[in-house]
């Protein structure tokens, strides 16, 4: 199988898939590895079991450049029931609770809302895939252990609310930093309208720069070449006399590089077929230095 740059070998690439209901992100990765024919297959941030939408796989070399990926913003569309908690917070989970809420007015809930945007500390749920002392939450929580987890800095930049035809369900769109969770802002939603809500569904739209309109189903994977996973970084284009130097790892000046005297980086380093040979960020006095090296190196 030629792989998305064009050339023989193992598939490498990008593909970014519409996850369906149901499947957690390693089903997706594992059926993913059967229809490319190569294990070597991972995601770019876990979307949970009952949502839907963008998940972002690397395939072969381009697994690595998913660093990049896992740190950007994502946009969500949710929908949130008013009066009943759920342990997972989302629909899930067993009811906890249930609350005799009369309909909040609509100004009641933008206001709630906007209480919740901006940065702030969070507290991951019990059902989720973060690790305590090497384990998984989800893991203690199936065997009914709860144990104290570390709030987490995050950055919540939008939260949208409108009304449905339930007055005790709101939709949302939401757009916020790597590692939040929605199903946490249904529940502080619900508590700060004085009563309690849960998730009851998710759709992934964006993750940085991959829309939910260029997205697959699994079963029509698309594997797009390697170069999509960093078309978020800034990128240089090399000749072939650098992209030989880049192919090895070398440490190159910046005005070798063809990189700005300032800024850290990280830049995506391309030839001039528009492959991605690295991805290069500063090094000291005046230098760059590779992160990644993508390019296959000579026999």
């Amino acid at each position: 199988m030629d792989h998305a740059d064009g050339t023989a070998g193992a598939p490498t690439g990008i593909c970014i898939v519409d996850k369906p209901a149901g499947w957690t992100s390693h089903d997706v990765v594992g059926r993913a590895r059967r229809l490319l024919g190569t294990k070597k297959v991972g995601h770019a941030g876990t979307l949970d079991p009952m949502a839907t939408g963008v998940l972002v796989l690397g395939v072969g070399r381009a697994t690595r450049l998913l660093t990049f990926v896992t740190g950007v913003d994502k946009t969500y569309e949710a929908r949130i029931t008013l009066g009943v908690e759920t342990d997972s917070l989302d629909a899930d989970g067993e009811v906890t609770a249930r609350h005799d809420m009369a309909p909040p007015a609509a100004a009641q809930v933008v206001a709630a809302a906007r209480t919740l945007t901006g940065p702030m500390e969070q507290v991951p749920p019990m059902v989720s895939a973060v690790k305590v002392d090497g384990r998984r939450l989800h893991q203690l929580a199936r065997e009914g252990k709860e144990v104290e987890r570390a709030a987490r800095p995050v950055v919540v930049r939008q939260f949208d609310v409108r009304p449905t035809e339930d007055p005790l369900v709101w939709d949302a769109t939401v757009t916020c930093s790597s590692g939040t969770y929605v199903r946490v802002l249904a529940a502080d939603l619900g508590r700060a309208l004085g009563g309690g809500a849960h998730l009851s569904a998710l759709r992934r739209t964006r993750v940085g720069p991959f829309l939910l309109e260029e997205a697959t189903p699994l079963e029509e994977l698309v594997l797009l070449p390697a170069a999509a996973g960093v078309r978020h970084l800034p990128q240089v284009v090399v000749d072939d006399g650098v992209a030989a130097r880049v192919g090895v790892g070398q440490v190159l000046g910046r005005d070798e590089l063809g990189v700005p005297a300032e800024g850290d980086g990280p830049w995506a380093v391309l030839d001039g077929a528009g492959q991605v040979l690295a991805v290069y960020a500063a090094h000291r006095h005046g230098t760059v230095k590779p992160s990644f090296v993508l390019a296959v190196p000579p026999p």
